[in-house]
């Protein structure tokens, strides 16, 4: 074998532990979240989610040595999933608006278990400031859709409140809120019709 061959051979093996490595981290963060939508928050140890991984506990403790660093990788990739779709609607050129009904409606159904774990995740962030960045991008990426239809500071604000009250509604209410009546409450926050 070659110099140039053994040296490709190498970086192959480096690039696949680094690539098993990321899988290990996400299959870690995705058990946190199963574990939150299980558990909430109070049920997230180290051990229980290496249980749900179905991996040792000092592999949770190797790629996030504190809860916080947990609790930020899960909050990172649910709030950062429903900001990717959200941005998508809005790159497409789609009317914002209906695309942040559409993914606030979808919270109550199938979604709701992941929607309810990022809830909490965002509300745990008024105690870990850790949470506080990640937990502003939703609300950023919500502002931005805002800024589609008007450059009003208040009605930006307006829209951002009025999608977190409706998204904490639909986690409470035994009767899911309609996409229309959710569609109506986001255009009057703009004053839109």
């Amino acid at each position: 074998m070659g110099l140039e061959a053994a040296l490709s051979e190498a970086e192959a093996g480096t690039d696949g532990r680094k690539a098993r490595g990321e899988r290990r981290r996400r299959e870690i963060i995705e058990a946190t979240l199963r574990v939150i939508e299980r558990e909430g928050v109070a049920g997230v140890t180290h051990r229980s989610v290496a249980a749900e991984a179905g991996a040792p506990p000092s592999l949770a403790l190797y790629y996030f040595a504190t809860l916080d660093d947990l609790l930020v990788a899960a909050l990172t990739a649910a709030s950062g999933e429903y900001a990717r779709q959200l941005r998508a609607i809005i790159d497409e050129g789609r009317d914002g608006v209906d695309g942040l009904a559409q993914l606030i409606s979808d919270a109550a159904g199938p979604g709701r278990a992941r929607a309810l774990a990022e809830r909490e995740l965002t509300m745990l962030a008024t105690r870990r400031p850790a949470l506080r960045p990640i937990a502003g991008h939703w609300r950023a990426t919500v502002a931005e859709v805002a800024r589609q239809y008007t450059d009003d500071p208040i009605l930006i604000r307006s829209l951002v409140a009025a999608s977190d009250g409706v998204c904490a509604g639909v986690l409470l209410e035994e009767n899911p809120i309609p996409y229309s009546e959710i569609r109506a409450l986001l255009r009057h926050a703009l004053g839109l019709r």
